[in-house]
């Protein structure tokens, strides 16, 4: 999750993204955006890749001379490095790159927006010569140096987050958002078991409408059976019904930022509102952290299951103790993976990359954890989901 979103954003119409909000060391991950930065133009031939960061940005290259002796040039640009779900990014393209004879160039950026240090790690993409470009965008400022690069004979490949509009890139790889969304839900119909649901939404924002944020959301009333309405903005569902297995109450839908701090205030609220709610749908991971501290606080950590999208190596563990009913996993090292080897192989005569069938984009996959199992739900363990956790 997009700084939100992979723990941001990880910000449209139906497809995603959000995410991404950060998600540093206590358990950041992501769901809103977090930001590029500037690359400087280098090459090695090393079997090791080197990196560096500082505030201003930074950019490491590796790479190693392909089988028929032809290097391809790629260039990876972040949206920052402070955040797990692109330092995960970063850490499987650099060890794909040197398998397959890719000279990657990583720049990434130390703030959300950095928009200006995104273009100019385009730029030096251009001038190097490189073949192509991978990039989780942060923001519309970037589209008329996309548009160089392409004109300039560079693929260029969205990861996580489609910009806007889509055909800035060539292709997007992502995650399907209104999937990971429906995976919580359903499993959050069956857990129930028939019983009124009360549920609690905590949205991405509430004042600006975001792809990721819109998908998920709508793919979790989905999945529980419940008709989100509008199908271009949250909330717009009846707030009682009839879910797959019994009655709901749509108790409060509450803006998150996609963070701890936010999805703590948002519970909160909820809880004001409503103090029967027995069912939290969030946003991210950040963002249900946070809702599970105020339940605590309330004491009703035995009344309420709080559902996750992410997938993270941290939250996972969450799934583990309890914290988190179910993590819908996401694969944002398979994302810049599968794009790396898709620009190499374009390079060297190569088909181009093609859509998933019936979606706009390449769909990278997803899948719910979680330690229970119930019958039409498949899940897999935390075990299980740990052995791969943001990786390909």
């Amino acid at each position: 999750m997009d700084s939100s979103t992979k723990r941001a954003t990880r910000g449209g119409a139906r497809r995603r993204s959000y995410r991404r909000a950060a998600y540093a060391a206590a358990a950041l991950c992501a769901s809103a955006a977090l930001a590029a930065c500037s690359s400087s133009s280098s090459s090695s031939s090393s079997s090791s890749a080197a990196s560096q960061s500082s505030a201003s940005g930074s950019a490491s290259s590796t790479g190693s001379a392909s089988a028929g002796g032809q290097t391809v040039g790629v260039s990876l640009i972040l949206k920052t490095l402070t955040n797990p779900y692109f330092v995960t990014m970063k850490n499987d393209a650099e060890a794909a790159a040197v398998k397959n004879g890719v000279n990657l160039t990583v720049a990434a950026g130390s703030s959300d927006g950095d928009t200006q240090t995104q273009i100019s790690a385009i730029d030096n993409a251009i001038s190097r010569g490189d073949k192509g470009i991978l990039i989780t965008t942060n923001g519309n400022a970037v589209n008329t140096a996309l548009k160089q690069a392409k004109k300039a004979g560079l693929f260029v490949i969205a990861l996580d987050t489609a910009p806007t509009p889509p055909t800035v890139a060539d292709i997007t790889y992502a995650t399907d958002n209104t999937a990971a969304g429906k995976l919580d839900g359903q499993y959050a119909a069956k857990m129930l078991a028939g019983k009124p649901a009360v549920i609690a939404m905590l949205d991405l924002f509430n004042n600006q409408v975001v792809s990721v944020d819109v998908d998920r959301d709508h793919g979790f009333l989905e999945g529980m059976g419940i008709n989100p309405g509008n199908p271009n903005e949250n909330g717009q569902e009846a707030k009682t019904g009839s879910y797959a297995g019994g009655t709901y109450t749509i108790a409060c839908h509450q803006p998150t930022q996609g963070a701890i701090d936010g999805g703590r205030t948002a519970m909160e609220n909820c809880l004001s509102a409503n103090s029967n709610i027995n069912v939290v749908y969030a946003i991210n991971e950040p963002a249900a952290e946070g809702a599970y501290a105020a339940i605590k606080a309330a004491g009703k950590l035995n009344q309420i299951k709080v559902f996750a999208i992410d997938g993270s190596c941290a939250g996972l563990k969450l799934v583990s103790s309890g914290e988190f009913a179910a993590d819908a996993v996401q694969y944002p090292g398979k994302m810049a993976v599968l794009g790396m080897e898709a620009i190499a192989s374009l390079a060297r005569g190569g088909s181009k990359p093609s859509v998933s069938n019936g979606l706009s984009f390449f769909n990278t996959g997803t899948a719910l954890v979680a330690s229970k199992a119930y019958s039409g739900v498949t899940i897999e363990s935390p075990t299980q989901g740990a052995s791969g956790c943001w990786g390909s």
